[in-house]
């Protein structure tokens, strides 16, 4: 077990320009085909015909000029992964803006959901899954308009930006949440309190965890 202590925070503000991804591998770590300049360690947002990779960032296992590795992405089952659909587009995260001052970091959704379903045989319903409630990550900061994360957090969500939430945690685990920021900058005014401001990450897929 660990304590949520001296996590890393740290928000995706810039993106080069979208690499189109013109072939996937159903395979235990998908390789994606695509002119590229990407190098192992990268993390790249994919946006393509994989309903379940798209909208999430992934770290690169392996990179050279034509293929690269989405590390961690199983796409063995061509139920959920069908062969040929992963073809789309990805986009290399250049700058990362470190969020420091931060109070607390509230997750939820995320849980998986249920159906009731009455048969008309028996006097018990059953339970069915039906997938997942939408998450939601909401940064408490401490309030500093100099410092750097509260202009990119700013310019994000004035622009409706899709960006990524990264979270660096002790012994190296990395989380990364991928969706639309929305940034409260009018601080907290609660007399013996620090002022605080808000970051509500509204996740548009699963996070990704390495």
């Amino acid at each position: 077990m660990k304590l949520p202590n001296n996590l890393a925070f740290a928000i995706a503000s810039v993106f080069a320009t979208a690499v189109t991804v013109t072939a996937a591998t159903n395979a235990a770590e998908a390789v994606c085909s695509g002119t590229n300049t990407f190098a192992v360690g990268d993390f790249v947002e994919y946006t393509g015909g994989w309903s379940r990779a798209s909208g999430r960032v992934f770290r690169l296992k392996a990179a050279s000029g034509t293929t690269f590795t989405l590390e961690g992405l199983d796409t063995t089952d061509t139920n959920l992964f069908p062969a040929g659909a992963g073809i789309g587009s990805v986009r290399k995260v250049t700058t990362w803006v470190p969020i420091v001052g931060v109070t607390a970091a509230d997750v939820s959704g995320g849980e998986g959901k249920t159906v009731e379903v009455q048969l008309l045989d028996s006097d018990t319903p059953v339970m069915l899954p039906d997938g997942f409630s939408a998450t939601s990550v909401v940064l408490t900061i401490g309030d500093d308009k100099t410092l750097p994360h509260h202009a990119a957090l700013k310019a994000i969500s004035d622009g409706v930006k899709l960006t990524c939430l990264r979270a660096v945690m002790p012994g190296g685990d990395t989380l990364l949440y991928a969706g639309y920021c929305s940034f409260q900058e009018s601080p907290s005014l609660q007399k013996g309190n620090v002022m605080a401001v808000k970051a509500t990450f509204s996740l548009q897929n699963k996070p990704v965890r390495y």
